[in-house]
């Protein structure tokens, strides 16, 4: 009975099946190696606001600290901590915006919607909300 244990709760750690514990990023590798063409400056910073404001505040919230969910869908992450489950590389957080989260689409992908520039400025944006420590 040990021994079954001790298997059952190695394969809920391996899969992640527990709600709250993070086994690693599991981001993009083809996207962690794109490089941000769009420089972190203010003018950036600046334009990425409005169409975080506009497209992502909804489910992220008005200064990216998550969101609470719905019946339907689970609750956004918080953007301002160092937990990147999609990865945390300029280009993955790039990907997930203009790509979504498939297979589940959790998140559902904006790149029909936002030009690549302003992925990017909200790329920026989204940078520079991280919590101080």
């Amino acid at each position: 009975m040990r021994r079954s244990f001790s298997r059952a709760l190695l394969i809920v750690v391996l899969t992640g099946a527990l709600p709250g514990i993070v086994i690693g990023a599991q981001g993009n590798a083809d996207a962690a190696r794109v490089t941000n063409p769009v420089a972190a400056s203010a003018e950036s910073v600046a334009a990425g606001k409005p169409i975080y404001q506009r497209y992502c505040a909804t489910c992220h919230g008005i200064n990216g600290e998550g969101g609470s969910g719905s019946d339907i869908s689970p609750p956004a992450p918080d953007l301002t901590d160092s937990e990147w489950k999609h990865g945390s590389t300029d280009g993955e957080i790039f990907s997930v915006i203009k790509n979504g989260v498939p297979p589940d689409l959790a998140m559902e992908p904006w790149g029909d919607r936002i030009k690549d520039t302003d992925i990017w400025n909200v790329v920026n944006y989204v940078r520079s909300l991280a919590k101080k420590k």
